[in-house]
Order: C-alpha cells, then sequence, then structure tokens
C-alpha cells in the first residue's frame, strides 16, 4: 500500500488533481464534455502557474545568493527548503495508515456536519504527516501519534473551511479552499491582529489594497510597476550592472502580471465542477448546505498583494537573518514560499500591503528562530529515516515549513513540555475568535 501511495504521489500535482477534479465530476453528474473540459483546463491552470512561479525562482535565487555573498556572512546550517522534509513525511512507516485516516475523518465531518471542506489536495498531506512523524521521533507512542495527528487535521480542516470565503472573494474563485498547514495556521493570528489594527486611528482609514492603490495612485500603483521597483531594488542590492537590472526588472513585473492570468484559467474551470457540486450536493444532502474544494496553495499566488508583499519581506528576512542573535542559517533554500504564509496573512488583511507586511514580520522572526532551534532534529530525522543528500552532510534545515511555529508547538505538547502546555488556552482562545469572526464572512 506504501508503495502504490508514493508512486500515486509521485506524479505532478497538475495530474493528480485533473484526475481528482474527473472523478469528482462524475460523482457529481457533470455532463463527461464539460467533467473532460474542466479537469484538462485545471492542470493547464496548475502548469501556469507552476511554470511562472517556477520561472520567478529561478530568476530571484541567483539575486538572493548574490546579496548573501555579498555580506560575507556564512553559517554552518544549510537551509535546504522543504523537500527533506517531504521525504522524510513520506518515509514514515505510519504515513499511508494515517492518509487514510485522514480522509475517513474528513468524510466523517463532513456526513456530521462538523466542517464544509474536502481535502482533495493529496499531495499537501505530507506536512500534517511531518507534524505526525515528529511527534513519534520524540514520543515514540503510536496512540499519542495517531491522536495528535487527527487533532492537527481537524484543526487544518476548520481554518480551511473558515478562511474558505475569503479566498473565494480575493481570488474571484466560488467554492474552493485551501487546506495548507504550512500557511494556514498564520489565518488566526493575522485575523485578529488585523481587527486590532482597525482601532487604530487613522492608521485604520488606509486601504493598501492593490486594485485600490491602481484607482488613486494610476499607473504608480500598477502592480506589475511595483514588481519592477521591487526587482530593480533587489538586483541593485545584489550588485548587478544596469543590463541584468533591467532583465530582472522585467522578469519581476511580468511574474506579477501573469500569475493572476493563470490563476484566472484556473478560476474558468473549476466553476462548472463547482457549481456541480453545490447543485449535487443541495439534492443529495439538503442539510449539508455549502462545502469548498481544498486546492494547492498555489492558487493564492495569483493575488497581486500576496506577491507584492512577499518580495518586499525577503530582503527583510535575509537582514534578520544577519543581525538577530541565535540565528545559524541564511534563508535561501525556503525564502520565495514565503508566499504560503503571506497568502493567509493577505487573506485576513483584505489584501492590504501594507498591514500584511507589518503582519508578515514576526512570522519571519518566529520561522528564523525554530527553524535554527530544530536544525539538529530535522537533521536526526533524516538520517533515521535513511535520507541522504547527493553532496551535503551538515547540519539542515528548512527556513518556512521546518520553522512553523504550529508544528514546533505540537512537538512541545507532545513532549509534555511546559511552556507548549501553558499556550493550549491561548490556542482555543484564537481559534474560537477566529470562528467568531468568520462565521458572518
Amino acid at each position: 500500500m506504501k508503495e502504490f501511495v508514493l508512486y500515486f504521489l509521485s506524479f505532478k500535482s497538475y495530474v493528480v488533481l485533473p484526475v481528482i477534479i474527473f472523478i469528482l465530476s462524475m460523482v457529481f453528474r457533470i455532463k463527461l464534455s464539460v467533467a473532460i473540459k474542466s479537469a484538462l483546463t485545471t492542470g493547464i491552470g496548475f502548469v501556469g502557474i507552476f511554470m511562472t512561479f517556477d520561472y520567478f525562482v529561478m530568476v530571484i535565487s541567483p539575486v538572493i545568493q548574490a546579496l548573501i555573498e555579498r555580506t560575507g556572512i556564512s553559517y554552518n546550517v544549510l537551509d535546504t527548503g522543504w523537500p527533506p522534509l517531504a521525504a522524510i513525511a513520506w518515509a514514515f512507516p505510519l504515513a499511508p495508515a494515517l492518509l487514510l485516516i485522514f480522509m475517513v475523518t474528513n468524510v466523517l465531518m463532513l456526513v456530521f456536519k462538523l466542517t464544509k471542506a474536502v481535502n482533495i489536495d493529496i499531495w499537501n498531506y505530507w506536512h500534517i504527516l511531518l507534524a505526525g512523524a515528529m511527534i513519534f521521533h520524540v514520543t515514540e507512542s503510536l496512540i499519542i501519534t495517531i491522536l495528535m495527528a487527527i487533532i492537527i487535521f481537524i484543526i487544518l480542516l476548520k481554518l480551511t473551511e473558515w478562511s474558505a470565503p475569503k479566498v473565494n472573494t480575493m481570488m474571484n474563485m466560488e467554492g474552493i479552499c485551501i487546506p495548507h498547514l504550512g500557511g494556514a495556521v498564520y489565518f488566526p493570528y493575522a485575523l485578529v491582529a488585523n481587527k486590532l489594527m482597525d482601532q487604530i486611528p487613522k492608521f485604520n482609514k488606509i486601504n493598501a489594497n492593490p486594485e485600490m492603490l491602481k484607482k488613486k495612485l494610476g499607473l504608480i500603483g500598477e502592480p506589475m510597476l511595483l514588481g519592477l521597483l521591487l526587482g530593480t531594488g533587489l538586483s541593485i542590492g545584489a550588485g548587478y550592472n544596469i543590463k541584468n537590472i533591467s532583465q530582472i526588472a522585467v522578469n519581476f513585473a511580468a511574474v506579477i502580471y501573469i500569475l493572476p492570468i493563470m490563476c484566472g484559467i484556473l478560476g474558468q474551470a473549476l466553476l462548472p465542477v463547482s457549481e456541480g457540486m453545490k447543485t449535487y450536493i443541495k439534492k443529495t444532502f439538503p442539510s449539508m448546505g455549502e462545502t469548498y474544494m481544498g486546492l494547492d496553495v498555489a492558487i493564492l499566488f495569483g493575488s497581486p498583494s500576496v506577491v507584492v508583499t512577499s518580495l518586499l519581506l525577503i530582503p527583510v528576512a535575509l537582514i534578520f537573518a544577519f543581525i538577530l542573535p541565535g540565528i545559524n542559517f541564511i534563508p535561501l533554500g525556503d525564502l520565495t514560499f514565503i508566499m504560503i504564509p503571506m497568502g493567509f496573512i493577505c487573506l485576513a488583511t483584505n489584501g492590504n500591503i501594507i498591514r500584511g507586511f507589518i503582519l508578515g514580520i514576526p512570522v519571519i522572526i518566529s520561522s528564523l528562530y525554530v527553524a535554527s532551534n530544530f536544525a539538529s532534529f530535522y537533521t536526526k530525522m533524516a538520517a533515521d529515516s535513511g535520507y541522504q543528500f547527493a553532496d551535503y552532510t551538515g547540519t539542515f534545515t528548512s527556513f518556512l515549513d521546518g520553522g512553523n511555529f504550529f508544528k514546533a508547538w505540537m512537538v512541545g505538547i507532545a513532549s509534555m513540555n511546559p511552556i507548549s502546555l501553558l499556550l493550549i488556552p491561548f490556542g482555543i482562545l484564537m481559534m474560537f475568535l477566529t470562528w467568531k469572526m468568520t462565521k458572518t464572512t
């Protein structure tokens, strides 16, 4: 079973998701020709998003590397990004069993009307599996691991459901949600903080949403122009010449312009499936109400506010890595994926770039410290799972997935850490406030 699961998940998400979308279309009794077209166009939309994002990573990675080299600073821990952690998660012996448990839990919660989210984003289940593997690593208890993994999955489903209306509004897509643990856990924090910002006189009048900036500032407020300026600033900081500066600046502008178009294609593809799902559920399960399909977080990359805010925070992350005491790595491998937590933060701030930037700073700081403190932990887990790098034998970490405070908190609870246990009431309060603040959204 494990080999079958791993083989199935070895396919790219833009292959797996169309298959799942087609199967769902058949379940929802959507016309065959419409189902085929929607499934294929969904795959094409994701290909467009991933191609654009991969191109962005290819363009910005040398810039970040040049910025780091100009500082002359080096650390003894390598930020490898998320791939080693995903490998650890899928190598976890309990992974196939937990996958089945998660799917059954999702179905039961739907049947008993405890959630509206249908998590079909199977690849990104690895984030929850990693949390389970981490918990087992410290407790060596199957019961504790399974129970806590189920709790984490339920928390994710609820956060996914509560954030779904804002996803639908910001991305102009109906009937979808984003069940990504690496980003969703920041939604309560950003939602509550954004509410507090509403109480600050004058500041609460500033609407820095890209659409509003475009209306008020004209050309200066265009997201693609902001991308041009950000690309120029970063490449100047990297010490590039005029030719390279101009090329990178235009590339940044292009990414910000193209990503929303790719998401638009995806939105059109999902519309018939979303409508079919609503109609089917309304007829078959009239008491269930609205439901949301859980898709990849890459959908949020199509929001200009997410891209612009993330680009603004990239140099901030590097600066903090250099100046904060106790940080033992430079956030290189995972830095571009800052768009994942920022996606959910921008949802909570309704796309306000200024608020998103401010709220992103504590996330960066906490991620740097958690990833630094867990570096030896991840390296030991990798060795125990048999994972090896082709050309690196030292200590490694992951800035964002490895620096996720929620996973660290769950590990702390499992190991009976006093501080982690004391934070449980605070976590319950944040969940309650999130439910309260989104139930009328």
